[in-house]
């Protein structure tokens, strides 16, 4: 169960709330200011900090603790929380960036420390999990962390861009209150908990790919997803056991780029900033693992 999503929407919104949303405007300057920098790391630093108080009270403290050690639960929950894992880390890159960025310094330099501080936000939740009772140290989720923040950085540094985006959306299931302790009891825990209603997406920018052709809309992407339904046990063989099947879920749709509006309004640029990590309501087409073809005129 991966928990990482509280932390983006804590360390976000306070980071965002000390710099007064200037990240996401450069100055000319080359130099780096040494004070912008310390306020980015105190204020990054306050809000992890606070999200890890937050978390261990919200989660950890309830579950028990017990001496460290590893768990391997990759065959879980059909891959959706390993997915997970990477876009989080990709996003905590997203953001470390642009942080940094705020500080004067390079893109390269950016990208490259805001994808190192996505791994020092992530790999303490991973050594408390270490510690907790009905979870352990995983190794898959540190490989998936490390592939999040290599998609997002490998970007940068090939492109100066990110031309295929992360992205992720929701929808309600019909799963969620057969095991609300496990899968989430009303919207916002199932937000994080239910993975049979969590897509995730590669967003590809068609208009950018295409070296800004200007016969291709600059808002409209292809986009990929993946997901699973039927869990609600995390092992397969728990589901079956149980009278339940999973199957994994595969879709092609399109999608709306957000980063090609133009604004000066530093509040706009963030909101932009924001919708960009989330697939909005779109056609897409559905391919699973039961052989069947599902069209979706709006799918969340």
């Amino acid at each position: 169960m991966y928990k990482t999503p509280i932390l983006i929407a804590i360390i976000f919104y306070i980071s965002a709330k000390e710099i007064k949303l200037f990240a996401f405007v450069q100055d000319t300057s080359s130099h780096v200011n040494k004070k912008r920098l310390n306020t980015v790391l105190i204020g990054t630093g306050a809000a992890y900090g606070t999200g890890l108080l937050i978390l261990n009270e919200a989660w950890y403290k309830e579950q028990g603790k017990t001496s460290f050690h590893f768990f391997n639960d990759n065959s879980q929950w059909n891959q959706v929380d390993k997915v997970g894992h990477f876009y989080s880390a990709y996003q905590l890159s997203r953001i470390g960036k642009q942080l940094f960025l705020w500080t004067n310094m390079s893109e390269k330099k950016s990208a490259i420390w805001g994808s190192v501080m996505s791994q020092a936000i992530m790999i303490p939740i991973e050594i408390m999990d270490g510690f907790a009772v009905e979870y352990g140290f995983s190794w898959g989720d540190i490989a998936a962390n490390l592939l999040g923040s290599g998609f997002f950085l490998s970007q940068e540094l090939l492109w100066q861009g990110q031309k295929v985006k992360m992205k992720y959306s929701f929808h309600r299931t019909e799963f969620a209150p057969l095991r609300p302790e496990v899968l989430g009891n009303e919207l916002l825990e199932e937000l994080l908990k239910d993975y049979n209603g969590q897509t995730y997406w590669l967003s590809f920018d068609i208009y950018s790919i295409a070296n800004n052709n200007k016969k291709i809309p600059s808002w409209l992407n292809l986009a990929l997803g993946y997901g699973a339904e039927g869990m609600v046990y995390a092992r397969e063989e728990d589901n079956i056991a149980n009278g339940y099947s999973s199957y994994r879920q595969y879709f092609v749709g399109i999608d709306f780029d957000f980063s090609h509006i133009k604004t000066k309004k530093k509040f706009v640029k963030t909101l932009l900033f924001i919708a960009d990590m989330i697939k909005f309501p779109a056609p897409a087409v559905e391919f699973n693992s039961k052989h069947k073809i599902n069209f979706h005129w709006i799918y969340f």
